[in-house]
């Protein structure tokens, strides 16, 4: 217990440390996010201190696993595809970098991750592997995408790990239980940098990289029985149902989808309610209507997909009818 603590307290200090140095060095350097018409600030802010979380978090990892608390093949997964992951996005932060220069980074990131973190038995499996690494690609992406306005990305995280600790917890799986609450913690660290109005966004170095520690955990929990597959993907419901449907009707209405824009149902409301309200109200959404389905789907896995279609059905409704994939008002 006394490990867990200090290592937790230990991500948050050195995520909220890293971060700060970054503001201090990006303030008048190429990590400035300059505003333009697709722009949630209105202000140039820095950019790139999600570098906080990648270090705290990775510290963290590091000492658990120092003291037998998560296996080598997680550890490797984190530090190999993660730092790679991490490594693209502070790479596009400074500048631009083609987005199949991205994707390829992301693909062998993803299928090192599949390889340390799925059984040998899997590979006879083909079709399972491509759809899990189709779905972990999308993860890391859309958690990109969705890292839009101030603090939401990093309270998406917070809350989404507490979730996954106290079902973790329940199923008596406390040494990814600690983990989860690590990448919690170092969130919380960047998030006081980060929360309405932001001092420093996290940028694609953070989004990219909590994408892919995600679908680690996911992996690693699921592998290990501690938590079911279907309680995974309830968790991230939010940024999963409005990332998706965004796409979706973009592509529907021949739009060039690959392209920037300000068209998630996060970013409509956004506008109307304000960083703040929209980032409170995601944060009780997954405290307060996922993590109940998520626990009844770890405890009732057989009816999994029927739990996972109650907690996504009205989040899907809202970001449609919040114009999830429609352009602002006033644009064509």
């Amino acid at each position: 217990m006394v490990l867990a603590v200090v290592t937790g307290l230990g991500a948050l200090v050195a995520s909220w440390l890293a971060a700060g140095w970054v503001l201090r060095l990006s303030a008048n350097g190429r990590l400035m996010d300059i505003p333009n018409a697709r722009s949630a600030h209105q202000t140039p802010t820095p950019r790139g201190g999600g570098i906080g979380v990648v270090l705290g978090f990775g510290l963290a990892s590091l000492v658990l696993w120092r003291f037998g608390w998560i296996a080598t093949g997680p550890l490797a997964a984190v530090v190999g595809g993660g730092m790679a992951v991490a490594g693209i996005g502070l790479v596009d932060d400074f500048g631009h970098v083609a987005i199949r220069w991205r994707l390829l980074v992301q693909v062998g990131a993803v299928c090192l991750g599949l390889a340390l973190l799925l059984p040998p038995a899997a590979a006879a499996f083909p079709a399972g592997w491509l759809l899990a690494a189709v779905g972990w690609v999308w993860l890391i992406n859309l958690y990109n995408f969705m890292d839009g306005i101030d603090g939401l990305a990093a309270v998406e995280a917070v809350t989404v790990m507490v979730a996954a600790a106290v079902i973790l917890i329940s199923t008596q799986a406390f040494g990814l239980a600690v983990w989860a609450g690590t990448l919690a913690a170092a969130c919380a660290g960047f998030l006081f940098w980060n929360w309405p109005p932001a001092r420093i966004f996290m940028g694609d170095v953070g989004s990219g990289y909590l994408g892919y520690v995600l679908g680690v955990l996911a992996l690693a929990g699921g592998e290990s029985g501690a938590i079911s597959p279907w309680s995974w993907a309830i968790l991230p419901a939010v940024f999963v149902s409005d990332a998706t449907l965004t796409l979706l009707r973009r592509m529907w209405r021949r739009e060039r989808w690959w392209r920037p824009h300000s068209a998630h149902a996060y970013q409509h409301l956004a506008r109307r309610y304000g960083h703040r309200v929209v980032t409170l109200a995601v944060a009780a959404v997954n405290l307060f209507w996922l993590l109940p389905w998520a626990w009844l789907a770890a405890s009732d896995s057989a009816r999994g997909g029927l739990w996972l279609a109650l907690a996504y059905g009205p989040l899907v409704v809202v970001a449609f009818r919040a114009g999830a994939g429609l352009p602002p008002a006033g644009r064509k």
